[in-house]
């Protein structure tokens, strides 16, 4: 089942999604992204270190590095 937030916002359901992109010069990264719908790439949990938090303008869900305080 994959990973799921509900925005306190908008009231919609998100699902946690990743996908290896390649940048200049042939180097790798995995980037994290919410979807409004499951499908290829969906997570079943949160990645290790990562915690949710929303966004206060939009109310669309994001990842951040945990322990990380908002300025």
């Amino acid at each position: 089942m994959a990973y799921s937030v509900k925005s306190k916002k908008s009231g919609k359901t998100y699902f946690l999604h990743t996908k290896e992109v390649i940048l200049r010069g042939n180097r790798k990264q995995r980037i994290y992204y919410f979807s409004g719908e499951a499908g290829k790439g969906s997570m079943d949990a949160l990645p290790a270190g990562y915690e949710v938090m929303e966004n206060s303008k939009t109310g669309l869900p994001m990842l951040r590095k945990a322990g990380k305080k908002k300025k």
